[in-house]
């Protein structure tokens, strides 16, 4: 008997039996899934068992489109933070800006202040720099000739004097602070009318009250302003204040240092008064010269006005 033996039937069902047979099932399955949820337990079971290769098949596609999202977020972080810096430079440059005209705005206030309290012919001026010589205590401002400034006219800021205008250009003009060395300005004790000449420090950035008896009535603290005697200064501009006072039994005067209310260095423009702002202001009799018997026959010129001939 041979070791190998064909089967007895050689042939299976035809194509079409099968696909027959498969399609009743099916619809009979479909039929019992329908109608009586019969494999709801399978495909439970099914979905479990190929939930994790879904997720690993999909993980590739998740892991791409993350990078993806994350340098495309990178890249708008850096194009938001870089305009957000150039906004902040911005802004900050308009604060700044803003912080300068709300400054000058009130200077302007303050000069339109003192322009109504004494006139309004004055001129407002700018700064330019200080004076080439640094021990000077002088000013540029950009007022000359041609906008009719003159020497010797009176320069003011928002708080009181700063100076008078000593050398005049075409189109410039050089202030000479009140604190420079050996300038005077005539003054007046507010407290109780003491009058007196404020002297220029020089380098201190002070100025100096000379030649006051020792039982003067002055104090720390008193308030000096201008008291129009000398026909420069109208009365009344604030000077400084009284820092200092050394009664001193052995020197003959007493040494008095004062503060200027006025500061150029703080600001960029000023007032300068015209001439036309000193007429208004009395002057007493003062003889010109010394002229014995009177044969000149002058009558006699009319001096600077004292803060009593106003009253």
């Amino acid at each position: 008997m041979s070791v190998y033996q064909e089967n007895f039937f050689t042939r299976g069902p035809s194509p079409l039996a099968r696909v027959v047979f498969f399609a009743i099932v099916s619809i009979g399955v479909m039929i019992a899934d329908h109608r009586f949820q019969a494999l709801g337990w399978m495909r439970s079971v099914v979905s479990a068992m190929i939930s994790p290769i879904e997720t690993a098949l999909a993980w590739p596609g998740q892991a791409s489109r993350a990078v993806g999202l994350y340098f495309a977020g990178q890249h708008q972080l850096v194009e938001e933070n870089r305009t957000l810096k150039t906004e902040l430079l911005e802004l900050a440059a308009a604060r700044a800006q803003a912080d300068q005209l709300k400054s000058e705005n009130r200077q302007l206030l303050a000069l339109r202040g003192e322009g109504d309290r004494f006139a309004d012919q004055g001129q407002i001026a700018e700064i330019v720099r200080d004076a080439r010589n640094p021990f000077a205590r002088k000013i540029i401002i950009d007022r000359g000739s041609r906008h009719g400034i003159a020497a010797g006219r009176a320069v003011i800021d928002g708080a009181g004097v700063v100076g008078q205008v000593t050398a005049v250009g075409l189109m410039t003009s050089e202030v000479t602070l009140t604190t420079e060395k050996d300038h005077s300005v005539p003054v007046m004790v507010v407290r109780n009318g003491l009058r007196a000449l404020a002297v220029g420090a020089g380098r201190e950035g002070t100025l100096e009250v000379p030649f006051i008896p020792l039982g003067a009535d002055i104090q720390v603290g008193d308030m000096l302003v201008t008291s129009g005697i000398d026909g420069t200064y109208p009365a009344g501009l604030a000077v400084a204040t009284v820092s200092a006072v050394d009664k001193n039994p052995a020197d003959s005067f007493a040494r008095i240092v004062a503060v200027p209310v006025a500061s150029a260095s703080s600001h960029r423009r000023v007032k300068v008064f015209t001439q036309a702002e000193l007429h208004d202001y009395p002057r007493p009799d003062v003889p010109e010269a010394a002229d014995p018997g009177g044969k000149s026959g002058k009558p006699p010129r009319r001096g600077p006005a004292a803060p009593e001939a106003r009253k």
